[in-house]
C-alpha cells in the first residue's frame, strides 16, 4: 500500500452557486486527508452569487488553524461549463495526482485518498468512482427517471467506445482520480457536465483505468444542476467524440434494408408467394449484415471478446429475429391503440431498434474482456465510511 504521507493530491471541485456546501466539504476533506501534507483543495468557481467570498472565508480559516490549503480560481466566463472548469483546474495542478469531485457532497470526501492511492499502487492513469459495481449505489439520484437516464447514458457511451471504456462501468460519474501527466489537455473539448468521458475517449491511446465503488449520496444543500439542456449537450458530446463505429453500423443496416426489399421483389418476380419471400429475405439480410459487421464494424473487438464466431452468430441472429418480431407487434399496438400513422410508428420503432441492436452487439456479442478487476482490494477500506456517509446525509 502507498505511504499516505508521500501522496500529493489536488482535489479539484468545480462549483456553481454551491456556497452552503463549501465549509462542510472542506471540513470532511480536511479529515479525510489528514497525514497527507501535500494535499490541497482547488475550487474552480463559475458562481454568480456569494460562493467565491464563502470559499475565500473558508480558505482564510484553514490557513489560520493549519488545515488543508484551499485555493480559488473564479471564472468570469464559464467557458465549457463544469467540464471547462475541470480542465482549467487540471491545468493549474502542480501535484502528480488530482481528484475531481462535485461540491454538493454527493461524492464522499472520505474516498479521495482511496482513489488516488489505488492509482499509485496499481500504476493506473485514472481511477473511476463507480456507482455500478459491487458496493456502489446510485441511490442519491433524484427520482427513477434520472436513474434510468444515467444508466442508459452509461450503456450508450460504453457501446460507442468498447475498448476505451472496457474497464469502466460508470463513464458518467463526476468523481475520479487522474494523473494529469497522462493527459493531453489540449485535445480535450469540454462542454456540459461529462468531463470523464472526454478524458477517456480522446487521446492517441487508451488510458490505464481502474474502478472503486462508491455510494452516491443525497445533496447536502442546494438544487441539482441536471437539465434537459445538459442532456442535449451530452448527445452533442458523443457526436463530436465519435459516431464512427455507429455510423458504419447504420450504413450496413441501410444496405441490409435495400437488400431485403430487392430479394422480396426478385422472388416475387420469379413467382414465389410474398410470405416465404419475406422470410427468406429476412434470413439472408440478417446473415449478410452480421458478416459485414464482423468485417467493418467490430473487427477490432473479435479477438478481445468472450465468444467465438458461431456463438457470436447465434446471439446476433437470435436477437435480430426476436427484435424484428417484437418491433412488428409494437408497431401494430401503437397504430391501433395510440392511433399513430403507420409510417410514423414504423419510423420511430426503426430508430429505437437501431439503437438497441447497436448496444446489444457492442455490449453482449462483441463486448471486450476487462483488463482490471471490477472491485479492487482498497475498496473494503472505504465501504464502511461510505455507507456511514449515506446515513449521515
Amino acid at each position: 500500500m502507498v505511504d499516505r504521507s508521500l501522496v500529493a493530491i489536488t482535489v479539484i471541485v468545480p462549483t456553481f452557486n454551491e456556497g452552503p456546501n463549501v465549509a462542510e466539504l472542506v471540513r470532511r476533506l480536511d479529515e479525510a486527508l489528514t497525514g497527507m501534507p501535500g494535499a490541497c483543495v482547488l475550487f474552480v468557481d463559475d458562481s454568480r452569487d456569494d460562493t467565491p467570498s464563502i470559499i475565500e472565508g473558508v480558505a482564510a480559516a484553514q490557513a489560520e488553524h493549519g488545515g488543508i490549503p484551499v485555493r480559488l480560481i473564479h471564472r468570469e466566463v464559464a467557458l465549457g461549463g463544469l467540464s471547462g472548469a475541470v480542465v482549467e483546474g487540471l491545468r493549474a495542478v502542480e501535484t502528480e495526482w488530482a481528484v475531481v469531485m462535485d461540491g454538493d457532497l454527493q461524492h464522499p470526501p472520505e474516498l479521495v485518498p482511496v482513489l488516488a492511492g489505488k492509482g499509485i499502487d496499481q500504476g493506473l492513469d485514472v481511477v473511476v468512482a463507480s456507482r455500478y459495481i459491487g458496493g456502489g449505489d446510485a441511490g442519491g439520484l433524484d427520482g427513477w427517471w434520472r436513474k434510468v437516464v444515467s444508466t442508459s447514458s452509461a450503456v450508450l457511451a460504453r457501446s460507442m467506445f468498447p475498448l476505451r471504456l472496457r474497464n469502466v462501468t460508470d463513464p458518467m460519474t463526476g468523481f475520479f482520480a487522474v494523473r494529469p501527466g497522462a493527459l493531453n489537455l489540449d485535445l480535450l473539448r469540454p462542454r456540459g457536465f461529462k468531463i470523464l468521458l472526454e478524458v477517456l475517449a480522446r487521446g492517441p491511446k487508451p488510458l490505464n483505468v481502474g474502478e472503486e465503488p462508491f455510494v452516491f449520496g443525497e445533496r447536502f444543500a442546494g438544487d441539482s444542476k441536471a437539465t434537459f439542456t445538459q442532456g442535449a449537450l451530452y448527445l452533442k458530446q458523443l457526436a463530436s467524440l465519435r459516431f464512427g463505429r455507429m455510423s458504419r453500423f447504420a450504413i450496413i443496416g441501410g444496405m441490409g434494408a435495400v437488400l431485403n426489399v430487392a430479394i422480396v421483389w426478385l422472388l416475387e418476380m420469379l413467382g414465389m408467394d410474398y410470405r416465404p419471400a419475406l422470410v427468406i429475405a429476412a434470413a439472408v439480410t440478417i446473415l449478410t449484415n452480421f458478416l459485414l459487421q464482423e468485417r467493418f464494424v467490430f473487427r477490432d473487438l473479435i479477438d478481445q471478446g468472450r465468444f467465438g464466431f458461431w456463438s457470436r452468430l447465434g446471439r446476433s441472429v437470435a436477437f435480430n429475429g426476436t427484435e424484428a418480431v417484437l418491433r412488428s407487434i409494437a408497431v401494430i399496438w401503437v397504430v391501433e391503440a395510440a392511433h399513430w400513422l403507420p409510417v410514423v410508428a414504423q419510423a420511430v420503432m426503426i430508430v429505437v431498434a437501431f439503437v438497441l441492436r447497436f448496444v446489444f452487439h457492442s455490449q453482449v456479442v462483441y463486448r471486450p474482456r476487462r483488463t482490471q478487476p471490477a472491485l479492487g482490494s482498497a475498496a473494503d477500506d472505504a465501504l464502511g465510511a461510505t455507507a456511514a456517509d449515506k446515513q449521515v446525509q
